[in-house]
């Protein structure tokens, strides 16, 4: 059940950020008077099939994996002397560059009506308040403390974990510094520091932000008991099951998730005698972690449980409200935040200050929308915005095949006032088509690592 889920909850996903893109090609070609022949969700053969009254063959295909809008159009076959004033090419290289950008646009449209939904219904969020510092980490070097609230990381204010994780995020494979500013609870005085990096996090293929700087976030103590257990884990082949509360790991102690947690990962592939209870009964079980490699990093153990964290003191959760035009206003800033950091991973991404191996496909994309939609409504529609401006943002990029790589050509056009060689356009495809086949092979060899 569990896979056939993935797999709906994947194929809906795919279907509302394809319909939407292409809707927005749509929409603008209409307006424009091009005639549209064919609208498809998906690729290869059709499905099923329906025509409106303009005589546009709407259609669903079997390959999910896109979709497209065909219009008519000189340079695809004959058109007959009456329609060509439909016909796209015949259009002005403006309405063109209109009908283009119209499916990225429509993208980026679309998250900014998810946020402003999520913001209408109110955010939840735990201060960021530092529970631990490692010494002579990044932060024992800055002056962190345990106690202390972080409130801004380089200007930017954070007053969520969230906030902070995107402030970190837009750091990793920098050099140079990162500015924090910090309080001491019940005050309102801050204190600013700042510490050294080079190529923060550059290696990590699942670069741990908090880790990254040498801290934990405070929590309330977590009791070593299983909340959720991985198929195929190692835990799963153990007989974990939740609820099982793990008392001892070869003989030691663990009174805290934490030392759980710990033990584990200086273990890997060594077998452990476990001791849990159960239902009131204390049962024994061998687990043996298995062996996860990180480039740039030691081998460490995992078993694949979860756990459920406790409710957070009152004072620790911050909650924030706004009304519809506030939340437009928020949900735009967003947006644009959020195209400015796919922006700045591209970059990083061939600079090589982000691993390649952080490039993710399409089994990642399903796994990950199938545990957003796991964990609620709001969790699913934040996933989804950040799909849909992820979408936007490649689409825009000046690589032909991709929207933006006709946007290149009709720019051009626009500024020297004639097409660009179809010669030019013909070899710039196929460099293009290359450069996308390689970048999705790459995508679909990291998520097959993943597995």
């Amino acid at each position: 059940m569990d896979i056939l889920y993935t797999i709906l909850i994947t194929l809906f996903t795919l279907a509302v950020l394809v319909a939407v893109h292409e809707y927005g090609h749509f929409w603008v070609a209409r307006k424009c008077g091009v005639k549209v022949i064919r609208f498809s969700i998906g690729f290869g053969k059709s499905l099923g099939s329906w025509r409106d009254s303009q005589g546009t063959e709407y259609s669903v295909a079997a390959i999910p994996l896109g979709g497209y809008v065909k219009m008519l159009d000189e340079r695809e076959g004959d058109v007959p002397e009456e329609e060509l004033e439909q016909a796209f090419n015949r259009k002005p290289v403006l309405q063109r560059i209109a009908v283009v950008a119209a499916g990225p646009l429509a993208n980026l449209l679309l998250a900014v009506v998810a946020y402003w939904f999520l913001f209408m219904a109110g955010e939840r969020g735990y201060a960021p308040v530092i529970g631990e510092v490692e010494t002579g980490s990044i932060a024992d070097v800055a002056g962190l403390e345990t106690g202390q609230e972080i409130v801004a990381v380089d200007g930017a204010d954070t007053p969520t974990w969230r906030a902070l994780s995107f402030a970190l995020l837009d750091r990793i494979g920098d050099s140079g510094t990162i500015e924090f500013a910090v309080s001491y609870p019940g005050s309102d005085m801050v204190y600013e520091s700042e510490v050294v990096i080079d190529r923060w996090l550059s290696e990590q293929e699942e670069p741990d932000l908090f880790g990254g700087l040498g801290i934990a976030m405070y929590t309330p103590d977590v009791p070593p008991v299983v909340d959720s257990v991985s198929e195929g884990s190692p835990a799963a082949a153990a007989g974990l099951q939740t609820g099982d509360r793990v008392l001892r790991a070869d003989a030691v102690p663990m009174e805290k998730w934490m030392d759980w947690v710990e033990y584990v990962r200086a273990r890997p592939g060594q077998p452990i005698t476990l001791e849990i209870e159960r239902d009131g009964q204390i049962e024994q079980r061998v687990i043996t972690p298995e062996r996860v490699v990180e480039e740039g990093a030691e081998p460490f153990g995992r078993v694949g449980v979860g756990v459920a964290l406790p409710e957070m003191p009152p004072e620790m959760i911050r909650t924030f409200q706004r009304g519809p035009i506030e939340s437009m206003g928020a949900a735009v800033v967003q947006t644009w935040e959020l195209v400015g950091f796919t922006l700045n991973s591209i970059k990083k991404m061939i600079m090589g200050l982000i691993s390649p191996k952080n490039l993710s496909g399409p089994i990642t994309i399903a796994k990950v929308a199938s545990a957003s939609a796991k964990s609620g409504l709001e969790s699913y529609i934040g996933f989804l915005a950040l799909l849909s401006v992820s979408l936007g943002v490649l689409n825009l990029l000046p690589v032909p095949v991709l929207d933006g790589g006709h946007l290149l050509f009709y720019t051009v056009e626009l500024l020297a006032g004639r097409p660009v060689p179809e010669k030019i356009q013909a070899l710039g495809y196929q460099v293009g088509l290359f450069l996308v086949l390689g970048m999705m092979a790459l995508a679909l060899y990291n998520d097959f690592t993943r597995l």
